[in-house]
């Protein structure tokens, strides 16, 4: 009993010093990313903070004796990559806006569509292991998050061969680039709408009797946005997912700000992924069983 107290205690004491030492690299990051204009200087600066996290959180993790399997295992599948995935990502801004060519917007949209080849060809070649991380399996765990488990078979990153084995698996590396990927993703797709939309573009009039202004979650309407586009339901599915955005924040009167962003963080929840959608269908059936209710 007293064994299971002291684990639970062990446990609590470890995940608190993590979420503080991450709390603390998010806030820098994002100091970073409002002080300092320059792509190249700003991943200069994020790679260096990010290294420094991750030296303190090995020197946590390291003053932990004897841990659990089912700690590891946690560590390597769901914390560490919280980290390292940003030291991915921000090395991988640094290496395209340095090796970034010179020229007009054709040798540049061809560069940047490159870049977003390189990150579909590593999905391609790691499909199994995406499936079985994006559908929260865990058969496999022992094998992929813990430590001295490799097996050449399931598909190995070189670069766990180089890594200290005392601080790594055989996939925590690989669920890193999986977020990482999915940021950078949206990096290089924001250059390219940029890149489209130079020109200001009029957005369409619409002048109804009374304005209706959204005043639920900014993230409930990047929700449902994406549900409608997915759907198809705009111009029988030919709209672009920034053309509805762009009618939605006209119409609604709000600024959805960098809602590719706001779709991941959606995407990563741990549980209930369509929370908003799921509280419509409920309100919605309770009111259609509301047999007084006529219009």
């Amino acid at each position: 009993m007293f064994e299971n107290i002291n684990l639970i205690k062990k446990i609590s004491n470890l995940k608190n010093k993590i979420n503080v030492l991450l709390s603390d690299l998010n806030e820098q990051l994002n100091f970073t990313d409002l002080e300092i204009d320059d792509p190249i200087h700003r991943s200069e600066s994020a790679i260096n903070i990010i290294i420094n996290s991750i030296e303190k959180l090995r020197a946590i993790f390291e003053k932990e004796k004897n841990v659990s399997q089912e700690i590891e295992i946690d560590f390597f599948k769901n914390v560490k990559p919280k980290f390292t995935s940003k030291l991915i990502y921000y090395n991988a801004i640094y290496k395209i806006e340095t090796k970034k060519p010179h020229g007009g917007d054709r040798i540049l949209k061809k560069y940047l569509n490159h870049e977003l080849e390189k990150l579909k060809r590593y999905f391609d070649n790691n499909l199994e292991f995406y499936k079985y991380y994006r559908t929260g399996s865990n058969y496999l765990d022992t094998k992929y998050f813990t430590r001295g488990k490799f097996d050449i078979k399931l598909t190995l990153d070189s670069f766990y061969f180089e890594a200290d084995h005392t601080f790594s698996t055989s996939h925590d590396f690989k669920v890193a680039k999986i977020m990482a990927h999915d940021l950078i993703q949206v990096y290089l797709e924001d250059k390219l709408l940029i890149m489209e939309n130079r020109e200001p573009k009029e957005k369409s009039q619409v002048n109804p009797k009374l304005k209706q202004n959204w005043t639920g979650s900014k993230v409930a309407l990047i929700e449902l946005l994406y549900a409608l586009h997915t759907e198809g339901v705009f111009n029988n599915g030919t709209s672009d997912l920034k053309d509805v955005a762009e009618y939605f924040e006209n119409i609604f009167n709000i600024d959805l700000g960098q809602y590719h962003r706001a779709f991941l963080e959606i995407r990563m929840r741990k549980s209930d992924q369509t929370k908003f959608l799921n509280a419509l269908k409920e309100k919605l059936v309770k009111r259609m069983e509301n047999t007084d209710e006529i219009s």
